[in-house]
């Protein structure tokens, strides 16, 4: 039996550091990729990246449930692992294909196909208070994704998101989804999701939008293998 070492980020918290969506990262080399689900299942998160080239910025990523060509919280917790760690690139190579990153301030964010990402069964809900009194025993099957306006002129969104097809109950902050939802509005977007996480979008028509925000670390894990 081994050890394997993990790194952990919180992907978009909030202004104070707060909530976000945790993120495992692993060195590519030192788990061969049919165990890559396995260890991903494992931790637990709603996915775990491997880093197969830092400096070129070469990852894949995990669900518990499979391989996944594209997902936003990983990109951005990637690309602000990478450039705290000496490898600030300016994209990211992913199954689905080039990820451009920016840096402002604190934020960092990816540039992706809107088209990418899980199928979501979107439920505009009459009120924020709406979303947040949602229960996950409601929704067993699929990915949905409710959201209300906060602050219509001000483009803020409360949402959740439910993603039982991929094993997750509640996933604090979706990154593909946003975007998905940017697309559909045609505006740039920021987005209150899960318990209090905090993503910020905007719109290249006709078929991209960037996603972004904070990312904090957090304590690393150590599996056994």
């Amino acid at each position: 039996m081994t050890d394997l070492h993990v790194e952990v980020v919180r992907v978009f918290t909030d202004p104070d550091g707060r909530f976000g969506n945790p993120l495992g990262i692993v060195d590519g080399a030192l788990v061969p990729e049919p165990d890559r689900q396995a260890v991903a299942a494992a931790l637990g998160y709603s996915e775990t990246v491997y880093v197969d080239d830092a400096a070129t910025g070469t990852l894949r990523i995990y669900s518990a449930t499979g391989e996944m060509p594209f997902a936003g919280h990983p990109t951005v917790g990637a690309a602000a692992y990478l450039h705290t760690h000496g490898h600030p690139v300016g994209t990211l190579h992913v199954p689905a294909g080039p990820i451009q990153v920016t840096r402002t301030g604190d934020l960092f964010s990816v540039r992706a196909n809107t088209t990418w990402g899980s199928t979501w069964d979107w439920h505009e809900l009459p009120t924020p208070e709406d979303v947040l009194t949602a229960t996950p025993f409601s929704y067993t099957a699929g990915h949905t994704y409710l959201w209300s306006w906060q602050d219509k002129p001000a483009a803020i969104i409360r949402a959740r998101a439910f993603a039982p097809a991929m094993n997750v109950e509640e996933d604090e902050a979706t990154g593909s989804a946003v975007t998905q939802l940017t697309a559909h509005l045609r505006r740039a977007l920021h987005v209150i999701q899960g318990a209090g996480s905090h993503l910020q979008t905007t719109w290249h028509p006709p078929t991209h939008a960037t996603v972004g925000g904070r990312v904090t670390p957090a304590e690393p894990r150590t599996l056994k293998l």
